[in-house]
Order: structure tokens, then sequence, then C-alpha cells
């Protein structure tokens, strides 16, 4: 899998600072077509607990 880093550090999956969730879905922010990250969101984010 490709080097994921992650800044989000209340993520589950946030270990020092890279992703280590097994595999990653990234859909569009409500935008019928994405023209920037801005427009984009992690969709397997989990809060840590």
């Amino acid at each position: 899998m490709a080097t994921i880093k992650c800044s989000v550090t209340e993520c589950q999956y946030n270990a020092n600072q890279m992703c280590d969730a097994p595999m990653i879905q990234v859909n569009r922010n409500g935008a019928s077509r994405a023209n920037s990250s801005a427009q984009t969101q992690c969709e397997t984010f989990k809060t840590r607990g």
C-alpha cells in the first residue's frame, strides 16, 4: 500500500502521523465533481477511543 500521511490525531488509524488503515475510501464532499482537496473527504475516519 502507498504511504499515506495523516495529521488527524483523533483518528484511530493515525499511527505517528501515518495512516495504518487496511484500506482507505475517499469520496466527494457534496460536490458533483471534485476540483480540489477541499471537495473530498476521508470516509475511512473513525474516532479514536
